[in-house]
């Protein structure tokens, strides 16, 4: 499963979800300004930006759409 970690007003969170969604890999979405209990699980994989995307293997910060095309394929 992967997790979005997003925030209200995020332009990268946005175009995150939207690649995801048109590639139909299911998410599920965590808000971090609504679920601010969250942030220090982000934090503590290092990351202090949004979107932070996790999976069972990685976690990665930003809109990258190199790194969700390999979930793609996956």
């Amino acid at each position: 499963m992967i997790t979005v970690y997003s925030k209200n007003d995020c332009v990268q969170c946005k175009m995150t979800k939207r690649f995801l969604d048109q590639h139909q890999i299911p998410f599920k979405e965590i808000n971090l300004d609504e679920q601010p209990e969250f942030i220090e699980h982000v934090k503590n994989l290092g990351f202090s930006a949004a979107p932070v995307i996790e999976t069972k293997t990685e976690s990665f910060s930003g809109f990258q759409p190199s790194k969700l095309k390999h979930l793609v394929s996956a």
